[in-house]
């Protein structure tokens, strides 16, 4: 279930050139590079209404409505993500490459899903709900740092292969 962490140097690339062709020509690697900067935009729109809420206690609905738009975009561009991982990498998530940014991508999605949860149950107070929801926020924050270092990544071994 592990990825192995005991690969040679040969194997650490994070594309092999059958993978990189795939992932160059599929359209779903075009979907995921509209879909995160949309998502991160999303993201900083809710995040500044979540914490006007929370400092003022106005805007509710905006800021409920706002991350509602994050978290869908959230699962789009999990779904979608899963697509390209198929075609890219043979499986549908946690392929070797992508392993913790996938483990971590599930952590997000808990934690919105929870927020939905509370939203829609009522089980938890407008502060509490926009607390859950910082905390989801911060989750993201990290599996997004982790793709941006996996972009850089796959940049820099394209480099070092021209």
């Amino acid at each position: 279930m592990f990825p192995d962490t005991e690969r040679t140097a040969s194997q650490t690339a994070l594309y092999t050139p059958g993978q990189r062709a795939r992932r160059d020509s599929t359209v779903w690697t075009v979907v995921q590079g509209v879909l995160a900067p949309l998502q991160f935009f999303a993201f900083i729109v809710s995040l500044a209404l979540v914490l006007r809420f929370l400092a003022t206690g106005a805007g509710y609905e905006i800021a409920t409505l706002s991350i509602l738009v994050k978290t869908g975009f959230l699962y789009l561009i999990m779904i979608t993500g899963a697509i390209w991982e198929k075609i890219v990498f043979g499986q549908y998530l946690f392929a070797p490459a992508f392993f913790w940014e996938d483990v971590f991508s599930f952590v997000v999605i808990a934690l919105h899903t929870a927020y939905l949860w509370a939203v829609f149950t009522h089980s938890l107070s407008p502060s509490g709900q926009m607390l859950l929801a910082l905390a989801a926020y911060a989750a993201y924050v990290v599996n997004a740092g982790q793709f941006l270092l996996k972009l850089r990544a796959a940049r820099l071994q394209a480099e070092a292969l021209a």
